[in-house]
Parts: structure tokens; C-alpha cells; sequence
């Protein structure tokens, strides 16, 4: 893997140079966009909006409209001066529970390695961390954007999680949700005996996407001159008697368990 960012974690008066890594990746397909009569491939241009003409790259500036029609040019070197010190820093200021955090806050995971001079320091923190069973909270500053998230142990590793700041999470209160007199005591028997039975011990490697396992066979078999098959979307279940659905969910789990 490739270090994204290098700086260090602080806390208290401890501070551990270190490497970020990228903890996840996209697993999604890469298509191209295409003219439809000649599948002409498609790029797309920078154009300005005044005179309608290509720019280059590298006459692109980023800028900040401070009044209407106004910007303020931002350089590299702006986005460092805004605060030096916080951009090569991953400064925990708090330790909590993680089971304190809502799961709407997590966004983000992504790996810390010690650098040369910090393998002491990094397993301090980490066995720290392990035995008091906290989290520690932290700013950092990584693409020139202001991020929040907590620093964990998992087995020999530091994960910082990147979550989300209280003002991007939406306010649910305005939606319309049903309330439990809805709910029969007999309904929500059968619903826990289900989900008991329904009941795995996690394993993320069982988990596999499906739905681009089947995008890739429809591109094969167009590929081999086949049009694939359309399918067919299954009707709407009928909701109306969920004692009769229940049981028979029940039902159907028994038979393939036996």
C-alpha cells in the first residue's frame, strides 16, 4: 500500500510520527460514457462559463466567492498557513466509549503505521487503549478539508475512523413513523424466534456483491453475441396478515435447517 498522508498522533504531550493508508477501496464496475450510434468514447473538457473555451490544467486555480462575482484565489501554501500545525497532526483531545457513538456518525476507515521513530510510542498508545477499552477522538486535516474521527485498536493495528460532524448528520424528526400500538405482542414473538433463528456469528468475508457478480455476466454473455434473458421483478409481498407471513418464514427456516 501507498502512504497517503504522513504526520503524527498526539495526546497529552506524546506525540508518534506515523503514515495513514486508505482502509477501504470501491468495488464497483468502471464504465465508460459513450456516444450511443458509434460508442465513440466520451471525455469531458473544463470549459469556462464566460467564454465557453477548454481550459488547461494547469491554469486552474482554486477560488472562494466572497461576494457576488468575487473570488479569492486559494494557493497550496494557503490551505497549509490556515493551520500548519493541525495538517501534519492527528490531535486527540477526548477518549470515550465507542458504543457512545451513533452508527449514522461513522463514515471512513483508514490504517496507522508507526514511522521509524515510532514503534514505542505506537504500541504505548495502542495497549492503552486495548486495557482501558476507550476510543480516542481527534482532528485532522486531510485534502484540505477539516475532518473528525477516533483512533482504535484492532489486534496489532491503530485504525482511525473517519466520522462525521453533528451538522451532517440529517435530523430525522420531520419523517412520519408508525407507533408501537400497531404491534401485536404475539407479531413480535414470531418476529424473535425468526431473528433467533436467523442468528449467525459475523463474518464479513460471507458478504459478497451480488448485484456487480450479476453485471458481470450480462457484459460476458453480450459480449459472446447472447442478449441476456430480462428479468423478472418478483410481485410486492402482501403485509397484511404478518402472523401468516411469520410463520411461515419460521416455517421455511425449519425445513432447511433440517
Amino acid at each position: 500500500m501507498r502512504a497517503m498522508w504522513s504526520g503524527s498522533i498526539s495526546f497529552g504531550l506524546v506525540n508518534i510520527p506515523v503514515k495513514l493508508y486508505s482502509g477501504s477501496q470501491s468495488n464497483s464496475l468502471d464504465l465508460d460514457m459513450l456516444r450511443k450510434n458509434d460508442l465513440c468514447p466520451i471525455k469531458y473538457l473544463r470549459v469556462c462559463k464566460t467564454d465557453n473555451k477548454e481550459v488547461p490544467y494547469e491554469e486552474i486555480v482554486k477560488g472562494y466567492e466572497y461576494s457576488d462575482g468575487e473570488y479569492i484565489v486559494l494557493t497550496d501554501q494557503d490551505f497549509e498557513n490556515a493551520s500548519l500545525e493541525k495538517t501534519h497532526l492527528i490531535d486527540i483531545v477526548d477518549f470515550i466509549d465507542e458504543k457512545e457513538i451513533d452508527t449514522r456518525y461513522f463514515e471512513k476507515p483508514y490504517y496507522l503505521e508507526p514511522d521509524k521513530s515510532g514503534p514505542k510510542a505506537y504500541a504505548l498508545l495502542r495497549e492503552a487503549l486495548k486495557r482501558s477499552g476507550k476510543v480516542g477522538v481527534a482532528y485532522y486535516v486531510l485534502r484540505n478539508r477539516g475532518s473528525l474521527g477516533i483512533v482504535r485498536p484492532l489486534d496489532d493495528l491503530l485504525v482511525l475512523n473517519q466520522i462525521r460532524y453533528a451538522a451532517e448528520v440529517r435530523d430525522a424528526s420531520d419523517l412520519k413513523l408508525p407507533g408501537n400500538e400497531q404491534v401485536r405482542e404475539q407479531e413480535v414473538s414470531l418476529a424473535l424466534s425468526l431473528i433467533d433463528q436467523l442468528t449467525v456469528k459475523f463474518d464479513p468475508a460471507k458478504y459478497k456483491d451480488q448485484y456487480i457478480d450479476d453485471l458481470k455476466r450480462v457484459i460476458e454473455e453480450k459480449a459472446q453475441g447472447r442478449q441476456p434473458a430480462p428479468a423478472k421483478a418478483a410481485p410486492p409481498p402482501k403485509v397484511a396478515d404478518m402472523m401468516a407471513l411469520l410463520k411461515e418464514s419460521l416455517k421455511q427456516k425449519r425445513k432447511e435447517a433440517a
